[in-house]
């Protein structure tokens, strides 16, 4: 078999590094110490995506995206998940569920998403629905010729540069028929109720939005009446493998600083990496981010090759599971290695630290990626996930 990365792949991957290099890093002090960036250097930072032909690697350039493979977006990934303060995020990827809107979704929402002109963000979890899609409230009653929506929304990453919304709602209050929802933000009735803080640093806000009333035609429903969960399942596919190769670079970049101090750090008359308890953390973190990227690459190349679409969801959260957990292990023991100075904010190790916290919960806990994969164990059997083929098979 092929293991190697094509020189197209490659290229990807130097162009992802440059811009990380270039335009991410020099930001992470400043918002880090402030909490956020000028609307300016957002701006810039927008340009800045477009220039570099990083944005809508997700779609195809029939939509005006860059058409990349999922291994290709997994190795961009890899390369922005090093910036700190979930600076990655400046570089959009238009929901997937999008691909199935009709040609006016598309020509109004999909394309000038990837153009950068327009920014969606997805509405799912509610103050009493997280991992159990079945308590959401939301609801989209049919007036005439019109939906009306109610209900509450948290955790809607990106919802303060978002200029539209889509919004996870069962139609008539029934939670066999969950539908998605084309919100553009203006539209009256939609609001935010707070923009809560949290332990990381994030380069874009999380607010509560609340709906209340808000009418939208039948040409905003998004992939058609009762497709929302099935059409959400994919976008968590999605998310999750962004999160594995997100968490692959923070970890690369993190054991890569500690490994650094270690062998400039001198304690006792010798370099700390020659203390056998240094060199043996080194050495975990080394065989953790090997597995990790193993599986995270295996599983990218395999959706390029076809996987169907149930086993590609097994296997999203294998890698996000797997990914987020060693992720957690790898920066605190670079945290470890760097002593007091890990500590320190200024460090990016400290700050990455935090950062891949959350990689546990958003997108389905980790709790919850067991759930699916021991679900899938009992309808499949163990080949799904120990057999090398497609699909266990």
């Amino acid at each position: 078999m092929d293991l190697s990365l094509s020189p197209e792949d490659r290229a990807w991957q130097a162009r992802a590094r440059a811009f990380a290099e270039a335009e991410l890093f020099p930001q992470e002090v400043e918002l880090e110490l402030s909490g956020r960036l000028p609307r300016e250097t957002k701006d810039r930072l927008r340009r800045a995506v477009v220039a570099h032909g990083l944005n809508g690697i997700n779609h195809a350039r029939e939509v005006g995206g860059q058409g990349c493979t999922q291994l290709q977006q997994t190795v961009i990934g890899e390369e922005l998940g090093k910036a700190t303060g979930a600076l990655w995020a400046v570089v959009w990827h238009p929901a997937v569920a999008l691909r199935h809107g009709s040609a006016a979704q598309i020509r109004d929402y999909l394309v000038p998403s990837c153009a950068g002109e327009r920014r969606a963000c997805v509405a799912v979890t509610e103050p009493e629905a997280g991992s159990d899609a079945r308590r959401v409230r939301t609801r989209a009653d049919r007036r005439g010729d019109r939906w009306v929506i109610n209900g509450e929304k948290w955790f809607v990453t990106t919802g303060d540069e978002a200029d539209y919304i889509i919004v996870h709602a069962n139609a008539e209050g029934d939670p066999a028929r969950p539908t998605l929802f084309l919100v553009d933000k203006a539209t009256p009735g939609v609001r935010v109720r707070r923009e809560p803080k949290f332990t990381h640093t994030y380069v874009f806000g999380h607010p509560e939005f609340v709906f209340e009333d808000v009418e939208v035609g039948d040409d905003k429903v998004l992939g058609g009446v009762g497709r929302g969960l099935e059409l959400t399942k994919d976008w968590f596919v999605e998310a999750r493998l962004q999160i594995a190769a997100n968490c692959l670079g923070a970890a690369i970049r993190g054991f890569e600083a500690a490994e650094d101090w270690a062998t400039r750090r001198v304690q006792f008359d010798r370099p700390i990496r020659d203390f056998q308890a240094v060199e043996f953390m080194l050495a975990d973190m080394a065989v953790e981010i090997m597995a990790a990227k193993s599986t995270v690459y295996r599983v990218a190349a395999e959706i390029d090759r076809g996987l169907d679409r149930k086993t590609a969801h097994a296997w999203a959260s294998v890698v996000k599971l797997q990914a987020s957990e060693m992720a957690g292990r790898v920066l605190d023991k670079a945290v470890q290695i760097f002593g007091g100075r890990g500590y320190m904010r200024e460090n990016p190790v400290e700050r990455l630290n935090r950062d891949v916290r959350v990689d546990r919960i958003w997108e389905g806990t980790s709790e919850i990626q067991r759930v699916i994969i021991g679900g899938q164990i009992r309808k499949r059997g163990t080949a799904v996930f120990t057999g090398w083929e497609q699909g266990g098979r």
